[in-house]
Parts: C-alpha cells; structure tokens; sequence
C-alpha cells in the first residue's frame, strides 16, 4: 500500500509543480466518459471567445520579436506573478491535490509545501540576473560568454525535450478530463486545444499567453474559493469542528492530521523533492517569463507575488478537500449504487467537481468544469511559446543564421514552429490515449533539473566554467535523466512489459543532477585552451551586467 501511494503521490506532486494536467490520471485509471454537461459547456465557450478577443488586440500590439517572444518586456510584476502563478495552479493541482487531500489528509498538505522549497532559489538567486542578462530565452544566459552555436543547440534539444514531453502529458490530460467533466470525445479535446493553442501563440505572441494565463488564474481563484467559501461556511468557518468531525468519518480517524507514508521510500521522496526544487527553476517556460517584465525589480515581485498567490491557492484546496470528506464522502448520491465509501462517480479525481455540485449546484459545477479545462489551454500556449522560441530564437536565429536573421523572419520562423509543435501535440496525444504518461512528466522534470539548471546557474555565478564544461554538464544530465527514466518501473515495466526494472526508482533528479554539475566543473578545470581562458576573463563584464542591469533590454514602446 505505502509504496503504491507514494508512487501516486509522486505523479500528484510532479502535476503540481509544472503548469500541467501532467498526471493525465495515472494515479486514478481510466476516467470515464460523464453525461454532457451544458453549462460548463457554455461557460468555456464564453472563456475562448474573450481569449480570442484578447489574442486580436494582442495581434495589433505584437510588431517585433521582443513583442512576440517577451510582450515587449512590458508586464508589471502583478501581472507576471499572476501568470507565473497560473503556470502553477493547473487542474491537476485542483483535481488532484482535493481527491488526494480527501483520502489521505495532511500528507497532501505537506506535498504541497514541499515544492515551494524552489520560489527561494528563483527569487534570491536567479530572477534578477536572469532579467539582467537575458533577452528571449534562458539560452542567452548559458551562452552568455560561451561559445553560441554549441551552447545554444544543447540548450535547445533540453528545453524541446522538456516542451514535448510536457505538451504530450498536456494532450492526454485534456482528453481525459473532456472526457470525465464535459462528456465530450478525447479526440475532440485534442483538436480544440491543439487549434486553439496555435491560434493563441502564432497571432497573439506573448502578449496574449500572459493574458489568457492571466484571466484564467482570476477565474480559477475565484472558482477555487467560492466552492471553499461555501462549503467551509456549513462548519460556521471553525476549523476545529471541521478536523473533529472529519476525524470522525474518515478511515485514517486521528491519523488523518499524521504524517503518514511520505517516509516509505525516501531515496524516491529526496530525487522527487531535488527534481521539484531545482527543475522548477529549469523549466525554459517558467524562465522566459521573467523576461517579460520591465527590469529585474519587476522581475524579483512577480516572484513574491507568485508565491503568496499560490500560497493561497493551496490553503483553499486543503479547505475543500476536508470539507469534501464530510459534504461529498457522507452523501450517497456521489457514490456508485448509492453505497457509501464506494467507488466514486466518475473517479477519484471528481472530488472537488462534486464537492462544487454540493454546495452551488450545476452552475459552480459549469464553471469550476469550464475553468478546469481554460488551465490547460493556457498551460500548452505557454509551453509551444517557450518550444517555438528555441527553435526560432536559438537555432534558427543564432545556430543557423549566425545572428544575420532578420526579425521578420525569424518571427514566421516562430509561428511555422508553432504550427508544427500543435500538430505533433495532438498526434502524440492520440499515440499515447491509452498510455500512463506518468514517466514524461518524471522525464521533463529530471531534464529541467539535470541538464538546465547546473549549466544555468554555473554560468550566472562560476567563473571557471568553459564551453567544453556546459556541452559535457548538459548533454550527460540530459542523457541520464532520459535513460533513468527509461531503465525505471514507469517505462521498462509499465510500458515496454519487462518484469522488473532496471533502475528501482522512478525519479531521476537525486542521481542525474549531480552528475551534470560534476561532469561540467571537472570538464571546465581540464580545460586550458585559448578559447576557455577569454571566457574565463569575460566573466567581470557579465557580473557588472547581472549585478547592475546596464546594458540589458529595455521594454519596447508603444
């Protein structure tokens, strides 16, 4: 039993710390297919046609590549931690934090603190510089004063492992709750999300991703706590009588306020906790963000803003999924046959969908439904934004064109990556309908942490580091992280049908990350070529730049 919900947990919390409904239900099975929900129906339409009209005003404003790819560095610090924090608050963390706080009680609670670990390592070590020294993507830091072609295409295939594996776990998320609140096809929901993804990103740019980000993470707040509201007010707002009553019915009785099974594999509980803290602050969709803002103060608040917003957001689901236990878990009409502790009416993950039926009818249950499914489009135009921007930024702009590309260009380039992207989603999404993506979930975390990150933050604060140190750090993490992956239970058994793995954990981080960060430094020491020793010495212009902002980019005028 321990092993198996630390293993569930796992997949809930990697859903957490990504803009994801990455988990695509692999903890809960197969989701079935509800009855059409009309009003949930309509109010998502209501979302796409107000997120259309903000990608036409967007199209107006998007000239350059510094609109399209930063919103022309002109996001306040608000707005940004508003966005940052919608990347976070994904229907995954509503549907599947409340069902896990429903069964499991504080366990859920400490899951969801662990990873705020990363905000501290992002804020004090990274926003500023990265604001500093960046311009589109987090390539420009890592080759900075490197060699840019070599630098910029590892930086590329990592951030392009990350999006895919990232929007493939996307794709079967939406089929599968489209299926489970809307009652509509999975490929359906493939095509919608996949159309509208293209739409918002290749016309709208960044400008129209942070707004849709934006607006979502408004409704999701204000659908999050008005079912919380409503639900905590049958306790008369007392938490006490709340945690005794639950205690009463719940299965884990007093234990249900006891840290329970985090403990039963914890070599698994430190890679997991290594990969959310560090690949957090890997993620090239979560680093481009702090490019969007006007200069790296700006860039420091929407960190903090970010965190208390999503503070927030996970103290209201602890409310819900303990109000849950007493308003869903006690009435019969949510189970199965009527009968009691049964099996749940659609799935473990309906739990906060039925809890908003109990306590506002079908309306809350339209709009928490509609919101649930606006988080993943968001989520995806995110995440092709960041993948179009490799490819046309990095390799395309830099790699190929040494630099000589026009902007023009380098923009339709950008939009065809867009295109391109989308259509490669919803294929992949068909491919993988039936398959526990679980492991790509684990996969775009151990990237992020293992190949990203040591060359990032090496490159921000190691003057010794070489080009022949990030190319050695960074394709070994990436490397690794893959073959653990692929050697562990959620590949070599779970989807190629060997009896036992190869590798006995599941996350990679704890072994892939140091590996990258000891390969690049000993690499980097060995390296005494002519070529290493300039990029030695130019390591004072770029900390005079990162410390102080001179010389960095400006938000464009409108």
């Amino acid at each position: 039993m321990n092993d198996r919900f630390v293993s569930r947990c796992g997949a809930a919390l990697l859903a957490l710390s990504v803009p994801a409904l990455a988990l695509a239900k692999p903890a809960i099975g197969e989701v079935e297919k509800q009855p059409l929900n009309l009003h949930a129906i309509v109010m998502f339409f209501v979302f796409v046609l107000l997120t259309l009209a903000i990608t036409y005003w967007a199209a107006s404003r998007t000239k350059s590549a510094s609109d399209f790819y930063t919103a022309g560095g002109g996001i306040t610090g608000f707005q940004n931690g508003l966005a940052i924090a919608g990347d976070y608050m994904s229907a995954a963390t509503l549907l599947g934090l409340t069902a896990m706080m429903y069964m499991q009680g504080v366990d859920a609670y400490i899951y969801m603190l662990s990873f705020f670990v990363g905000w501290p390592i992002i804020l004090f070590l990274m926003a500023e510089r990265l604001r500093n020294l960046g311009k589109f993507t987090f390539a420009d830091i890592t080759a900075y004063r490197l060699n840019q072609g070599k630098v910029r295409t590892m930086a590329a295939i990592s951030s392009l492992t990350v999006v895919c594996f990232y929007l493939v776990a996307q794709m079967v998320g939406a089929g599968q709750l489209i299926k489970l609140l809307f009652g509509l096809d999975y490929n359906i929901a493939l095509f919608v999300v996949g159309a509208l993804m293209m739409v918002y990103v290749t016309f709208g740019g960044m400008v129209a991703t942070t707004w849709v980000q934006i607006i979502k993470a408004c409704m999701l707040l204000i659908g999050g706590t008005t079912v919380g509201v409503l639900a905590f007010s049958q306790f008369g707002f007392s938490f006490d009588e709340l945690t005794t009553r639950a205690m009463e019915v719940h299965k884990l009785g007093e234990k249900l306020l006891n840290p329970g099974s985090l403990l039963a594999d914890p070599v698994t509980a430190i890679s997991l906790g290594l990969g959310l803290m560090f690949g957090t602050a890997g993620l090239p969709h979560i680093l481009m963000r702090f490019f969007t803002v006007t200069d790296a103060k700006e860039a420091r608040k929407s960190v903090l803003y970010a965190s208390g917003i999503v503070a927030y957001f996970f103290n209201v689901i602890a409310i819900m999924g303990l109000c849950a236990i007493l308003i869903v878990g006690q009435n019969p009409q949510f189970f199965e046959g009527g009968e009691i502790g049964g099996k749940v009416i659609g799935g473990g993950n309906m739990i906060a969908m039925h809890l908003a039926q109990a306590v506002g009818g079908n309306l809350l249950l339209g709009f928490l439904s509609a919101v649930a499914f606006a988080t993943i489009l968001a989520v995806v135009a995110g995440l092709a934004l960041a993948g179009a921007s490799a490819i046309s930024h990095d390799l395309y702009a830099r790699v190929i064109m040494k630099g000589k590309a026009s902007e023009a260009t380098e923009i339709k380039v950008s939009k065809f990556a867009t295109i391109g992207l989308g259509i490669v989603a919803v294929l992949l999404g068909m491919a993988f309908e039936k398959m526990n993506v679980a492991f790509m979930v684990a996969l775009a975390f151990g990237v992020a942490a293992s190949a990203n990150f040591p060359v990032l933050i090496l490159s921000m604060y190691w003057k010794g580091l070489t080009t022949k140190g990030a190319l050695a750090g960074g394709y070994l993490g990436l490397f690794s992280a893959v073959t653990f992956v692929v050697l562990s239970k959620s590949v070599w058994v779970d989807v190629l049908g060997f009896a036992s793995p190869i590798f006995p954990y599941t996350q990679p981080a704890l072994f892939s990350m140091p590996l990258a960060f000891l390969a690049t430094i000993l690499v980097s020491k060995m390296d005494s070529s002519a070529e290493a020793k300039a990029e030695i010495e130019a390591f004072e212009d770029q900390y005079v730049r990162a410390q102080t902002g001179v010389g960095a980019a400006t938000a464009s005028a409108h």
